[in-house]
This record gives structure tokens, C-alpha cells and sequence, in this order.
């Protein structure tokens, strides 16, 4: 009824705006009203079919880009990855179980928020995300961040009862706590969502991969530390500032008389099987197609025997206690903790993507795909903020998950969406079954899991032998992290990071270039001794770009390893301008005291003839010998080279300074008669040039050059014939 009223409008000749008309009617529209229509002429209906088919496709990659998952579910090969998603899916799930509980722990919230944060953020990820094998879901890392900020903002003291201070309202405590969690959790999405959006995804490139493994080496520190008290069951508080791990290393020490005997012996036996089961997994990964569930296993029987010999009634076992089933209803975050955690939520936003994008790119370059890191962002962003809705806290990328995931046969995102099906399975019916659990399971779980993170630390010597820099970074890293806190400790990293740049760019490597004979190659003088430097030109260059912070180095540089005293040789020939008009002035007194002595004479002779009343015009001796001298004026400390040669083939940008640290080296060496050139310069460089002023009379163009071989040829050529027409003045002179 709307299309056949808007059709006999236009029929009719009503007005209608051109991108309207392209927004409410088909081409099959267009093609019928056209020939009724007088204002649609045949050049606009081919215009408007080119503007629908242009804004539907580009609205169709716009809605592929943002929501992957229908770009390449309707073109799943369901018969050769059906089979092998559903195993990952389900040898995933069976781990993330028992990491969904234990680093709910880590996280200062009851074990079932750990099952809700492994369902709906999996969930939202397998839908938006890029990457085909992650694992996304809990964390230790991630988790522990997050439990620094809970157990601050929310310290147990705070929920002692009245007249007893031994006991704590643990209901009440853990509703705040799960609060704060949902609300770090939903400025973390905003974080990542916002990152995404103004694509700057490359702000993990300021994390490199010294520093994010000296991050996590000290993290896995603190989640161990952390577990202590789970395993030896006793109760200690924990706090988010530095120092705090110093702290509650102490603690634990303290409360060492405290032990309970029978949570130390589950979870140390608890430690030994998993340690035992998980190495022979590995070992022999190749002969099994799936790795034995161990972690699923040691819960089952762990429960089975707590609940058989009454653990926590009998020898004070600290268990999970309630687990309740079905699924929460969706809550507002709480606004009002949002100023208390901004600062958190940015650093864990940080960590979250880098970790993940880490892991998506290594596995893409394995297996020949490409993973948008800007939609990253987006998808981790959605998952963690809608996810905070349901009470879940900020989710990551667990290395262990994901390369279960992949060995198991792991093809797509499809193996999540049955890993977060296990999940619901569990809230829905069985997560009460669990009630029973010791934490002390739990704590084995999470420490073993560290394994790998542990292993980092092979990252000490290694890195001595090959680059002392980043052993320094990761070193700074790791005590950073370890005193100061999570938080506080990345922070510092990041900034000593970006000081070891800005320090190399500092000190980069200057060399001046020759020539490798009967070839067009130009190296270092100084490392190799098959090139030879050319006669009358010097060539330099720098390692690194140039820009304000070395750049007045870069000019000193050149000008010391040239060998020329550039300033000196200024200062003599100043001197001698100098000295030149003091010469000159002498002359012209000296001549007009003649020139009256004449005029005096003249008049007395008294002739009225015009030439007798002309003075002569008179130089002191010496003055047109001294004006015509040119590289004279420095004696015998004049430059042994005609030319200068500046490569910035290794500059990336230019800088205000640093064009005009260029044009004072123009202007020294143009002061001693030595001609500078450019070589290499990118197209961007020249821009930049151009725009800051820097090309000028004495600066033109055409010292500008693709090479330095270049370069080379027209200073050759150029000085040849220079040689050739002052041996022709010469002989003619002789002549």
C-alpha cells in the first residue's frame, strides 16, 4: 500500500529527495516509475541503480565486518569441521568447568559467577570474533586483576559481625563484591569497544612481548601467592597497592601455625596428580585425540569424597559451598562504582586484548587466515560489557584452552558455542552437585595452570645472550609488577618501555658510507673493508629517524665524523670577513684623505674642467686578493671535501626541529663552501619539507636525489667539468 502510494506520487511528479527515493523504492521501482516520471531522465535511473547496489554492498560488508559469524557460518563445511569443533567443544568445555570455579575465587566472587562468565561472554565472542581457535572465557591473569580491585573496594573487615569479629557476613560481602566485578567489567567492554571503534587496535604494539612475559611471570607470582591460602586453608586479606604482595607473603607466614592439616594434603595431592596427568598428556598428545579430562576427573572424585567423609564438618575443610542452579536475571550495572575503578578498567582492557590478540595472530599465521584486530576489540568489548549485565566478571584468553581447542581438531568458533553449551548444562542442572568441592581443588587447578606461565621464566638467559634491552625490560617489568601491584606495576612497564625506545633513537648508529668498487653499494667505512670512501664527498647516515629528541645529536654527529671543524672553520672565516671590511674601511678613509688632498690642489690650480674635479678611486693593497680568495680564508685548515651526501632512507617522519636542525647543516657547510645533498627521502618527507619552509634559494630541489648513488653520479659529473673549465681559465691566463 506505501510502495503503490509512493509510486503514484512520483508518477504524479511529486518532489521527492533523490537519496529518499533511493532509500524507499527497488530498482524493480525505479525501472516502472521512470518512464512516467519527468524528472528521472535515463543518465539519473542509471545513477540511482549505481547508488542502491553501491549502499547495499557496502552496507552488507559493513554488517559482515561487524558480525562476522555471518560471513563464514552460511559457508561452514559442516562434514569435515562438524566433528572436530564438537570434540574441541566438548574437551573445552570439560576444562573450562573447573576454571570457571577457581578463578571465580581469583576474582573475590562466588564459584558461580565463574560458570556465568564461561557461558554468556563465550557465548557473544563466538558471534563478533575473528579468530577461529581462541579460547576466550576465564583467566588467571585476568581474574587476579580483577580480584585486586574486588577485594580493595570490598574488604572482608568491613563485613565483620556485630560482636564478633572472627565471623563475616559472607553474603553481603560477596553481593558487593560481585557489584563491583559487574561494574569494572562493563567499563572494561566500554574500553575495548571505544578502542575499537576509533581503530586504534595497534595500541597493543606498545606492549611488546618482553614486556607482556615479564608481566605475566610476575602475575603468575601473585596468583600463586594467592592460592597459598586456599591450600593451606587459612584466611588472610588481601589488598590492591604496593607493596601488597610483600605483604600478604607475610601473612601467610604468620598464619603458618594455623594449617589446616587436611586442606594442605588434598591440595598438595591434588597438585601432584594434575602435575603428573597433564604432563603425560602432553607427552603423548600425538597418540590420543583427546587429552584425559584430569581437572573434571579430580573435581568429581574430590567432591565425592568431601561430601562421603563430611571434610568441612569433621576437619574444618574450607569447600565451595552453595552453587545455585538456573540463570540469574539481567542487572544494570552499578553507576555509582564506575569513578573507583576507571583507572583499573582501562589497564585490564589493555591486558585482555593483547593477551587475545596475541594468541588469535599466532594461531591465524599457523593456519593461513587473517584476524581484524580492531573487530578484537569490538567482540571482546561486547562480550565483557553485555556480559556484565549477568553478573559476570571480565573475561580473557586462556593459552591452555586454546591449544586444546586447536589439538583436539578445533576449526572454528563453533567449538565456543559447544564449550558454553557444557556450561549451561552445568548451571541449569548440575552446578549444585559441586557444593561440596574443597577450595583447596580448586587453588591445585589454578596454580598447575600456571605451568606454562612459569615457564617464562627460560626467557632470563635467553634474552641475556641476545638483546640486554629487552632483558632489561622484562626485568623492570617483572619487579615492577611483583612491588607495586598489577595495576601500578603495567603502568611503570609501559612507560620504562617507551624510555628504552626513545633512549635507542637517541643513541642510534652513525656511519659514514663508501663505495664497494665497480658496483653501486654504499656501507658502513667502519665495518667494512671492501668500500672505500669517494674522493671530495662524505656520506652519512643514521640508524634510526630523526626527530627532536636526537635531532640536534644527529647534527653534532655529522659534523664530527665528516672531520671538519665546521665551526671553526666559520669562525676563521668571519674572521676574515672581519678583517676584510676592517681593510675596507681603512681603504675608504684612505681614499677620501686623497681625494681631498686632490680637491685641495684643484683648487688651488683653479680648473674648471669636470674630469680634474672626479677623485680617483683607491683600494688598500691586499683588499681584491683577500675578496677573491674563497676557501683561502681558512688557510691551510680548509674542509678536504667539496659535498656532503645526508641518506634518510631510515627516516619515517620529520619533525619541525628536526627540519630545522636540517637547514643549519645546509647553512654551516654552505658557510665553508661544501655543498649538502638529500638522498632517499619518501615522498612523505619531501611533503613534510615542503610544508615546514625548509626549501629556499640556497635550498632547492634539485639537491634532492632517489640514491645516493645518485647523487654520487651528478656531484662527479658536475665537479669534472667544474675541473675542466678552471683548468681552461688557468691556461688561458698563462696565455
Amino acid at each position: 500500500m506505501g510502495v503503490a502510494r509512493r509510486k503514484e506520487d512520483l508518477g504524479n511528479g511529486a518532489v521527492m529527495d533523490p537519496a529518499a527515493r533511493q532509500l524507499v523504492l527497488s530498482e524493480a521501482e525505479l525501472e516502472e516509475i521512470a518512464p512516467r516520471s519527468q524528472r528521472v531522465g535515463p543518465s539519473t535511473l542509471a545513477r540511482m541503480k549505481k547508488r542502491i547496489r553501491c549502499s547495499g554492498s557496502i552496507a552488507k560488508s559493513l554488517l559482515l565486518k561487524f558480525i562476522p559469524i555471518l560471513g563464514w557460518i552460511p559457508r561452514y563445511p559442516v562434514r569435515e569441521w562438524l566433528l572436530g569443533d564438537i570434540v574441541a567443544g566438548l574437551s573445552v568445555g570439560i576444562i573450562q568447568l573447573p576454571q570457571g570455579l577457581a578463578y571465580a575465587l581469583l576474582a573475590g566472587v562466588p564459584p558461580v559467577y565463574g560458570l556465568y562468565s564461561s557461558f554468556f561472554p563465550v557465548l557473544l565472542y563466538a558471534i563478533f570474533g575473528t579468530s577461529r581457535h581462541i579460547s576466550p572465557g576465564t583467566f588467571a591473569v585476568i581474574s587476579v586483576m580483577v580480584g585486586s580491585v574486588t577485594e580493595s573496594l570490598v574488604p572482608s573487615e568491613l563485613y565483620t559481625l556485630p560482636g564478633n569479629e572472627t565471623l563475616i557476613n559472607i553474603t553481603a560481602r560477596d553481593n558487593d563484591r560481585v557489584a563491583v566485578a559487574s561494574a569494572l567489567t562493563f567499563l572494561v567492554g566500554l574500553f575495548q569497544i571505544m578502542l575499537g571503534l576509533v581503530q586504534v587496535g595497534f595500541v597493543v604494539t606498545y606492549l611488546s612481548e618482553p614486556l607482556i612475559r615479564g608481566y605475566t611471570s610476575a602475575a603468575a607470582i601473585h596468583v600463586t601467592v594467592s592460592q597459598m591460602k586456599s591450600v593451606l586453608g587459612v584466611q588472610i586479606s588481601q589488598r590492591s597497592h604496593p607493596l601488597s604482595l610483600i605483604y600478604a607473603i607475610v601473612n601467610l607466614c604468620a598464619k603458618l601455625p594455623e594449617t589446616n592439616i587436611a586442606s594442605l594434603l588434598i591440595g598438595g595431592i591434588a597438585i601432584t596428580v594434575l602435575f603428573v596427568v597433564k604432563f603425560l598428556n602432553d607427552k603423548y598428545s600425538s597418540k590420543i585425540r583427546m587429552p584425559i579430562p584430569i581437572e573434571l576427573i579430580t573435581l568429581i572424585v574430590a567432591t565425592g569424597i568431601s561430601y562421603g567423609a563430611n571434610l568441612n564438618q569433621v576437619y574444618g575443610v574450607d569447600i565451595v559451598g552453595e552453587i545455585p542452579t538456573g540463570m540469574k536475571a539481567p542487572m544494570v550495572p552499578n553507576a555509582s562504582i564506575f569513578a573507583s575503578v576507571v583507572g583499573n578498567a582501562f589497564a585490564i582492557a589493555v591486558v585482555v586484548y593483547a593477551f587475545t590478540i596475541s594468541l588469535a595472530k599466532m594461531f591465524a599465521v599457523k593456519h593461513g587466515y587473517n584476524v581484524d584486530s580492531n573487530q578484537e576489540l569490538i567482540a571482546l568489548g561486547l562480550s565483557n560489557s553485555i556480559g556484565s549485565f549477568f553478573q559476570c566478571f571480565t573475561i580473557g584468553t586462556a593459552m591452555s584452552r586454546s591449544l586444546v581447542q586447536e589439538s583436539t581438531g578445533g576449526h572454528s568458533q563453533v567449538a565456543s558455542a559447544v564449550s558454553s553449551l557444557v556450561i549451561l548444562i552445568i548451571i541449569l542442572r548440575a552446578g549444585e552437585l559441586f557444593q561440596t568441592l574443597p577450595k583447596a581443588i580448586l587453588a591445585a587447578v589454578v596454580v598447575v595452570n600456571l605451568k606454562g606461565i612459569y615457564k617464562q621464566f627460560t626467557d632470563v638467559p635467553m634474552l641475556w645472550r641476545s638483546n640486554k634491552i629487552d632483558l632489561l625490560v622484562w626485568v623492570v617489568t617483572f619487579l615492577a609488577t611483583i612491588l607495586l601491584n598489577l595495576d601500578i606495576g603495567l603502568a611503570v612497564s609501559v612507560a620504562f618501555s617507551l624510555l628504552t625506545v626513545i633512549f635507542r633513537t637517541q643513541k642510534p648508529h652513525y656511519s659514514i658510507l663508501g663505495k664497494v668498487d665497480n658496483t653501486d653499494i654504499y656501507r658502513d667505512v667502519a665495518q667494512f673493508d671492501q668500500v672505500t670512501e669517494i674522493q671530495g664527498i662524505k656520506i652519512f647516515r643514521s640508524s634510526c629517524t630523526l626527530y627532536f629528541a636526537n635531532a640536534n645529536l644527529y647534527a653534532e654527529s655529522v659534523k664530527r665524523m665528516c672531520g671538519a671543524e665546521v665551526d671553526k672553520l666559520i669562525e676563521l672565516k668571519k674572521k676574515a670577513i672581519k678583517k676584510q671590511k676592517q681593510l675596507q674601511e681603512k681603504a675608504e678613509k684612505q681614499r677620501k684623505k686623497e681625494n681631498k688632498r686632490k680637491e685641495k690642489e684643484l683648487d688651488s690650480i683653479v680648473s674648471n674642467s669636470p674630469a680634474a674635479k672626479e677623485p680617483e678611486i683607491q683600494i688598500a693593497p691586499g683588499y681584491e686578493a683577500l675578496e677573491d680568495a674563497g676557501l683561502d680564508y681558512f688557510g691551510s685548515e680548509k674542509c678536504t671535501f667539496h659535498s656532503l651526501i645526508l641518506d634518510l632512507s631510515t627516516a619515517g617522519f620529520l619533525d619541525t626541529v628536526s627540519i630545522k636542525v636540517l637547514k643549519n647543516i645546509f647553512r654551516d657547510f654552505q658557510e665553508i663552501d661544501v655543498q649538502v645533498y638529500l638522498t632517499g627521502c619518501q615522498a612523505s618527507i619531501i611533503e613534510q619539507l615542503d610544508v615546514g619552509n625548509f626549501f629556499s634559494k640556497s635550498i632547492t630541489k634539485n639537491l634532492l636525489f632517489n640514491s645516493v648513488h645518485d647523487a654520487v653520479m651528478y656531484i662527479s659529473r658536475t665537479h669534472s667539468r667544474q675541473d675542466m673549465k678552471d683548468s681552461d681559465t688557468c691556461l688561458n691566463t698563462k696565455i
